[in-house]
């Protein structure tokens, strides 16, 4: 079983990455999103950016730096499928994952503008902001020296492989399957 966590800004193609190995090698998907929106329900709270960072960030610091993770690796295990872990925001994830063995951290990365366009056009219920909330949210997210918080920058610092997503998806497709071919090739698969 091979299991790729994935780790990216706000908008830059995670979810792209995600759909594409599910659909061309059959992963598996678990999604911190999916856990975090689902305890946001149980709580009866309404779902936006802010109340998702800060439920991730309470559910870390109730339960650990690596709650999150260690919940969707548990799932990904029950599998045993090739499993993408998907949003990875904080460094005990990503420290988390690793420990576990046979695991490869993919992060992606684009240009602002592009990120923002993307995420206006998927129209999702977190997504319905101004560019300066965009920006502003992605400042909150992007460095935090407390272990339970969001720390994007560290986590893309972290990857195994980065991805440059300014172009289409067939550009970026093609930036990751040379690499799913090699490790799945390393796995006898």
């Amino acid at each position: 079983m091979r299991i790729i966590g994935i780790t990216g800004t706000l908008g830059a193609g995670k979810g792209t990455i995600v759909d594409y190995l599910i659909r061309e090698h059959g992963f598996a998907h678990f999604s911190a999103r999916d856990l975090i929106v689902d305890e946001i329900k149980r709580r009866g709270l309404d779902v936006d950016r802010d109340i998702m960072t800060a439920t991730a960030n309470d559910l870390r610091m109730k339960n650990g730096p690596n709650y999150i993770a260690e919940a969707l690796y548990e799932q990904a295990k029950a599998s045993g499928k090739n499993t993408i872990i998907e949003s990875l925001r904080a460094t005990a994830e990503v420290e988390s994952l690793r420990a576990k063995g046979d695991f490869i951290l993919f992060a992606v990365d684009a240009d602002p503008k592009i990120r923002y366009e993307r995420i206006v056009a998927r129209q999702s219920e977190t997504d319905r902001v101004s560019f300066e909330k965009f920006m502003a949210d992605e400042e909150r997210e992007m460095q935090n020296p407390e272990p339970y918080q969001q720390n994007i920058a560290a986590c893309i610092k972290m990857a195994d492989y980065l991805f440059q997503n300014n172009g289409t998806v067939a550009e970026l497709e093609a930036q990751v399957e040379p690499v799913i071919e090699k490790l799945l090739a390393q796995n006898g698969q």
